[in-house]
């Protein structure tokens, strides 16, 4: 009998929701150590330690497939993602600098991202103000907002339209070219997408969300126009396109792919993570010329503009919709007179949204069928994973 592979299993979810604790707990972490002064490579590796660090804990007597599926990014200010520099690249936070941290992880192909933003400095006796408030009260607003829509029923262009209701209200700008997807084994960008913002260029097929469906929402929000451009820097952010191949002449270039395949065979990676700088960037030049790897650029606005992000994994289970990264955020670290004007949207913030808090794994049963056992590892966290539910910020 085939096994699904959906959220109908128990299996899959409880794989969702390991790999979102890892993430919640590598986040909660790392966030404390974006002090001014603080370099931003070396807080980009520490992140992918964290995660690694917590993959290797769960999930150990089956061979699964466990890694990070995207690299720690800290974009800073105007920078609006894809910033994991190389350390001899890298620059240092600055005191009110607005950052943007975003990093993920998978078990077994299933995906659980995050990301969230903070202004370095900022604490409840000394809240930020103006625009750089304004910014990220916005895109806070606007991903509760859009929880709180995604349910069966509901459309992705009714997302959409709340996304620029409230970055209206702020006197903001939702980024364009921004989607979220939703997520399946391995796949990180399925064909149900939501458009942050919609123009003439840009739209999206309009669908109706359903059960047993996992989405990845993203929202980018800035002080400026909106139109982000590709950064000069180096992009460092890649990942491997499945549907290519090609003989690499050159034996650095194939043993940067040999390690690509090995470590990162489906989902997004950095350059920071291979200790031989010169072969991975030998590697990557040989593979884009063959198209055999995707490239993430960084991406900009423009210079003293501000830009916002947060980004949640979120299941929409039979039993209701549930955020299994959950927002980490502090609201009273910012002071603004703006707010939400229209009736409706701030009905629907006022909602109670559930999200799945972290529990410690539970050691899993001992099956008298082996086999059987290593395939179902982890299903005996799913009943305390479901027990702990809290209601969003």
């Amino acid at each position: 009998e085939q096994v699904a592979k959906g959220l109908t299993n128990a299996s899959v979810v409880s794989k969702y929701r390991e790999a979102a604790n890892i993430v919640n707990r590598a986040l909660q972490a790392l966030v404390p150590q974006c002090q001014a002064g603080a370099d931003i490579s070396t807080l980009c590796t520490n992140g992918d330690q964290l995660i690694e660090q917590g993959l290797a804990t769960v999930f150990t007597s089956a061979p699964i497939e466990k890694g990070i599926a995207i690299p720690t990014c800290i974009s800073v200010n105007n920078v609006c993602a894809h910033y994991s520099p190389l350390p001899e690249e890298s620059s240092t936070l600055q005191p009110g600098d607005l950052i943007k941290i975003e990093l993920g992880a998978h078990i077994d192909g299933y995906i659980a991202n995050a990301a969230t933003s903070l202004v370095v400095g900022a604490s409840a006796e000394t809240p930020i103000t103006g625009n750089k408030a304004d910014v990220v009260l916005a895109a806070y607003n606007a991903i509760q907002a859009a929880l709180r829509l995604i349910k069966p029923g509901n459309s992705n262009l009714e997302v959409t339209e709340v996304f620029n209701k409230i970055a209206t209200d702020y006197q903001c700008n939702v980024l364009e070219g921004v989607l979220s997807h939703e997520i399946k084994q391995h796949v990180i960008d399925g064909n149900h997408v939501i458009i942050g913002k919609e123009n003439f260029d840009q739209h999206v097929e309009e669908f109706k969300f359903g059960a047993n469906e996992a989405y990845i929402i993203d929202i980018f929000i800035s002080t400026g126009e909106g139109k982000p451009k590709e950064a000069e820097t180096r992009t460092t952010v890649f990942q491997r396109a499945l549907d290519m191949t090609y003989n690499l002449k050159l034996k650095s270039s194939r043993n940067f792919l040999t390690e690509v395949n090995r470590r990162f065979p489906t989902l997004l990676f950095s350059l920071r993570s291979f200790a031989d700088q010169r072969n991975a960037r030998v590697g990557v030049s040989e593979c884009l010329n063959h198209n055999m790897l995707y490239s993430f650029p960084v991406i900009t606005e423009k210079p003293g503009d501000l830009v916002a992000q947060f980004k949640v994994t979120v299941l929409i289970l039979e039993t209701g919709t549930i955020v299994i990264t959950p927002l980490i955020f502090s609201p009273e670290f910012c002071q603004t007179e703006k707010t939400v004007t229209d009736e409706a949207v701030k009905a629907l913030l006022a909602t109670p949204m559930a999200t799945v808090a972290a529990a410690k794994p539970k050691k899993a049963k001992k099956n008298k069928k082996k086999k059987k056992a290593a395939a179902q590892e982890g299903e005996s966290k799913e009943e305390e994973n479901k027990a702990e539910e809290t209601k969003a910020e």
